[in-house]
């Protein structure tokens, strides 16, 4: 099964080298950086290390959009600029989805802290996806290819695109959520604060689901 591995960039250039030549250990069909007009040494790091670089209007949904339409594989993996993928979640993800009952799904949330808030943030954020079917980008989307196709991809939205794209995916088909984990920085919770960050996204998902306008709930979630 071919694999392409798409990551979205904006300003990326401290952590993007890390994670592209951790993607190249797992050896897929193709790495893609869909970048949303960084000003930074992102798109350089991004032409070194990865099979294409497409930029776009700034938008995570957008940037993901477009290197999908420019993706040969078969199966579509979307990874976070600083997410981190083990070549064994990898090679699970590969053995499930050669069963053609799934369509597509993710992988277990694991934050890279010791701290013990945030390891409790990451096993609710997996309860959360588990059981109530809400799972965010940064634990790995995996699709295939005619599936995302047919659902139009991400939607265009500011926000939470994250959330409604697996929402759609799972009223599709059979999806599966994966016991291996992608790991994920914690720099978000670090820097803008452990209990204030974990509170507005759980906000966020609330208001999002009951249905308020993704641009409104943008203004509470700035880009890096």
């Amino acid at each position: 099964m071919k694999v392409s591995i798409i990551v979205p960039t904006l300003n990326e250039e401290l952590v993007l080298e890390k994670t592209l030549t951790q993607i190249q250990q797992l050896s897929p069909h193709e790495l893609i950086v869909g970048d949303g007009g960084s000003d930074d040494d992102t798109r350089l790091i991004a032409k070194k290390f990865s099979h294409r670089v497409i930029t776009s209007s700034t938008g995570r949904a957008i940037q993901m959009n477009a290197g999908a339409d420019e993706a040969t594989g078969d199966l579509l993996l979307f990874l976070h600029a600083d997410n981190r993928l083990e070549p064994e979640s990898y090679r699970k993800m590969l053995e499930h989805m050669e069963n053609p009952e799934w369509i597509g799904g993710a992988f277990t949330l694991c934050i890279e802290s010791q701290k013990w808030s945030i390891k409790l943030i990451a096993l609710l954020a997996n309860i959360r996806s588990k059981y109530f079917g809400l799972a965010y980008g940064d634990q790995g989307f995996f699709v295939r290819k005619e599936v995302f196709k047919n659902m139009n991809g991400f939607s265009p939205l500011p926000i939470c695109e994250d959330l409604d794209f697996y929402r759609r995916l799972r009223k599709i088909g059979p999806v599966i959520l994966l016991k291996e984990k992608t790991h994920t920085s914690p720099r978000r919770w670090i820097k803008e604060g452990i209990v204030f960050t974990a509170a507005r996204n759980i906000l966020i998902a609330i208001l999002f689901g009951l249905g308020f306008p993704p641009r409104t709930l943008t203004k509470w979630y700035p880009p890096h």
